[in-house]
């Protein structure tokens, strides 16, 4: 294991940086700012900014490397996806939802035309779109896709794989939040039967699915024992005391192919 491995392995970030820095501005002197090991080499700053929280430091470096990207490789080789997902990232890290939004919808029907719609970096790209609509507060426009690559993920992965099953608790928020009561408790408790087979009665999405439904199943009883008539859009306003955005799948960041640190892809989920 090199040197800045070590330091990156015990998080010794502005030591990693100042290495990183190094090897990114030597690899555009040497090589040239197009050469993959240059643009592999910003790609491992950024993160390092990322693990720091450097947001800004971070995007700027991401549209340098996007733009390179594009012109190399073109603007749907998966790299250049990966590298438009990351900064979508780093700006919804920001609270930038119009311009996560942007290139989120730009990622994901660029996956749909060349990967197709049930590919698991199309579903991806679905997740990460939804979740940006719910920071928004875009319930229907999170709604459909969310049933969208449900239903996906049931044809692909199968109805009890984990990653179905955080789509599942996801749209059952979303529907909780449209009014849509009975029918969030309904997936809900599909959702917990399926965790606890499948992960366990201690797992700890177990038990956020099962706490889950019965704070909700508590706030129903409650409003149910009140004399005034209640509608779907009181309800609505009343359970949303307890509102968690979707859960998260996989890291927060996928490094561009060539990276030597991490083998695993970036599919953003937020919690």
């Amino acid at each position: 294991m090199n040197i800045g491995n070590c330091l990156y392995s015990d998080g010794r970030w502005k030591e990693v940086e100042q290495l990183e820095v190094q090897a990114m501005e030597l690899c555009k002197q040497v090589l040239g700012a197009e050469y993959p090991d240059t643009l592999i080499s910003m790609a491992n700053l950024v993160l390092t900014y990322w693990k720091q929280g450097l947001w800004k430091e971070a995007e700027e470096l991401e549209i340098q490397e996007m733009e390179l990207r594009k012109q190399v490789l073109g603007p749907e080789h998966p790299d250049t996806l990966t590298s438009m997902a990351n900064l979508a990232s780093t700006y919804w890290k920001q609270g930038r939802w119009k311009e996560a939004e942007e290139l989120e919808i730009q990622v994901m029907e660029i996956h749909k035309q060349v990967l197709g719609p049930e590919h698991l970096d199309t579903l991806t790209s679905m997740a990460n779109l939804a979740s940006t609509y719910w920071k928004q507060g875009r319930w229907k426009e999170a709604e459909e896709l969310e049933i969208q690559e449900m239903e996906l993920r049931k044809q692909v992965l199968g109805p009890e794989h984990p990653e179905t099953l955080t789509s599942m608790n996801n749209l059952a928020y979303t529907w909780k939040l449209l009014g849509k009561v009975q029918d969030a408790l309904a997936l809900m408790e599909k959702c917990v039967e399926l965790r606890r087979n499948l992960l366990g009665p201690d797992h700890p999405h177990t038990i956020s699915s099962i706490d889950t439904l019965r704070d909700w199943e508590m706030e129903m009883s409650s409003l149910s024992k009140k004399p005034t008539q209640q509608t779907p859009a009181t309800n609505s306003r009343a359970l949303s005391t307890h509102n968690n955005p979707p859960e998260q799948i996989k890291s927060d960041y996928k490094p561009v192919t060539g990276g030597k640190r991490w083998a695993l892809k970036r599919v953003f989920r937020r919690r």
